[in-house]
């Protein structure tokens, strides 16, 4: 078992930058490549961006892509997303999830079913 606990979100102006961690803790020896993933208010969940167990291979939603990375220290047991230039439509409750993987190169899926641990989320708020 893996438990993740996200944190950094919080309420922010449009074009503002936010990071949000997502400590791991539990059974941290095997190799979890760690998808993000957000929900807005009467949306379904989508995919953010995904990072592979070595960091080295990650890939992005359109949506995000250009404005957020992702980066891991794995002696903390921790992944980060960088969110940069902030838009309304990023406000959504944001989770981590990971996915046991066997290559420290895979990066992950795009759907949230191959994930096997969540966190609880953290919230972001974009306004005008």
């Amino acid at each position: 078992q893996v438990q993740l606990v996200e944190s950094g979100g919080g309420s922010v102006q449009a074009g503002d930058s936010l990071r949000l961690s997502c400590a791991a803790s539990g059974r941290t020896s095997d190799m979890y490549a760690v998808g993000w993933f957000r929900q807005a208010p009467g949306k379904e969940r989508e995919f953010v961006a995904a990072i592979s167990w070595s960091g080295h291979n990650t890939y992005f939603a359109d949506a995000v892509e250009g404005r957020f990375t992702a980066s891991r220290d794995n002696s903390q047991n921790t992944v980060y997303l960088q969110m940069n230039s902030l838009k309304l439509e990023d406000t959504a409750l944001y989770h981590c999830a990971a996915e046991r993987v066997y290559s420290p190169a895979y990066a992950g899926g795009r759907s949230w079913l191959e994930y096997d641990f969540w966190g609880q989320g953290t919230e972001v708020t974009v306004s005008s």
